[in-house]
């Protein structure tokens, strides 16, 4: 083990410079809302100088390496869009080209989550010119995810017809192994009046004013909501509000709300919908339906894939075979113990581990706090660092499972 320890050090050390500048220029590359088609391209090439075996552009617009055919299925999972800049005046730097202070790189995208993926791509080649992919089919998969969690993976696998037997995603963890992280269910909540001038508004029934019982009782369920010992407590928010009017002198005959509800383990679509129809005073439920939401708004190449906006919350075992070797991989490479972790917010695991089964973990640098802020940043020895954990784990694993 010295000896490969030693191995994958050296091939990091010598391939540092090739990673950071490949690090800075995917960085550079915008891909908000979705248009990660430029920025995917130039990942394909750096795939292609590596010596990945098959690289393509998948019909949803993924950019997928392919290294193997063993029997087992490794899966390397870095989503390559970003959410977008906000107002450019709150920046002091250039988004994208960002800066380096203290050794971190500042910009858009370099945390969430383009930080993992030279790490995944580096990491993969090294394993296997060393020889520790044998047995595996291994997969690099950059996609579209800050939209609709999971819908990039799941067009994958479907479109391709390639299931995982073992996934890691590459979010943020503050360079541990994560397990796991809450589900979330995304719906609307609308409310029907009818419409009047506003000077004659006794003669309307203002949708608004309809609606708001229900905020008000989404507000006070907040702190009551299941909480479980290692997930940790559900949320519930109201995160817009929009109302429908003949004109602004008039009483709105629709209130719509959107509602993000995240779950612990216990709950499903069908009781979080039962809660909220619990807060439509009884005299007043026929006016109101709550929609159930359905993504299927165009990726980048125009294909649509309909994604259910129900994403389950998952977790790993603390003793299953993946997360031990996750946890082996970090004692062996850095010599200390790391507590495993979960995120906060979300991410594809809801469709690996939630809705397919798929043994999943996480690991990548920065930490997750620092995501869709204007202080975004990672740790640029982090980046490096990051590809021994993605070296090494495949044969950690194969240990594992033999």
């Amino acid at each position: 083990m010295e000896e490969l320890i030693s191995r994958i050090e050296r091939l990091v050390a010598d391939a540092e410079d090739d990673i950071l500048s490949f690090f800075r220029e995917i960085v550079a590359i915008p891909s908000m809302d979705g248009q990660i088609g430029e920025v995917g391209k130039r990942i394909g090439e750096e795939m292609a100088r590596l010596g990945f075996d098959v690289v393509f552009t998948d019909r949803y617009g993924s950019i997928v390496g392919r290294i193997g055919d063993g029997e087992k299925i490794l899966l390397y999972d870095s989503h390559i869009d970003t959410v977008g800049i906000g107002d450019p005046a709150q920046w002091e730097w250039d988004p994208f080209e960002g800066k380096v202070v203290d050794g971190k790189l500042y910009a858009r995208g370099a945390l969430d989550e383009k930080g993992s993926t030279p790490g995944m791509i580096y990491g993969l080649a090294m394993a296997r010119d060393l020889g520790l992919l044998d047995g595996y089919t291994a997969y690099y998969l950059g996609n579209i995810e800050e939209w609709c969690d999971g819908i990039g993976c799941q067009a994958f696998v479907e479109w391709n017809d390639v299931r995982p037997d073992f996934v890691v995603i590459g979010e943020p963890t503050r360079m541990r192994v994560y397990r796991g992280h809450k589900g979330r269910v995304e719906l609307e909540v609308v409310a029907r009046g009818k419409s009047a001038h506003a000077a004659s508004n006794q003669f309307g029934d203002n949708a608004i004013y309809k609606m708001l019982p229900v905020i008000e009782g989404i507000q006070a369920m907040n702190d009551q909501l299941p909480s479980h010992p290692f997930l940790g407590q559900g949320r519930i928010t109201v995160t817009r509000i929009q109302s429908v009017s003949p004109s602004d002198n008039a009483v709105p005959d629709e209130c719509r709300i959107f509602v993000d509800r995240r779950i612990t383990f216990g709950e499903t679509k069908e009781s979080v919908f039962e809660s909220i129809r619990g807060l439509i005073p009884a005299d007043k439920k026929g006016d109101f339906e709550l929609v159930d939401l359905v993504y299927s708004e165009p990726s980048y190449t125009g294909a649509v894939f309909h994604y259910e906006k129900f994403f389950p919350s998952w977790a790993l075992d603390e003793d299953h075979p993946f997360v031990v070797a996750g946890q082996e991989t970090v004692r062996a490479l850095w010599g200390e113990e790391r507590e495993t972790g979960k995120w906060d917010f979300s991410t594809n695991g809801n469709y690996w581990a939630g809705k397919e089964g798929i043994p999943s973990i996480g690991f990548g640098p920065g930490d997750e706090i620092y995501a869709h802020s204007g202080d975004e940043h990672v740790a640029l020895a982090d980046v490096v660092e990051a590809t021994k954990f993605y070296a090494l784990l495949p044969y950690m694993l194969r240990e594992k499972i033999r």
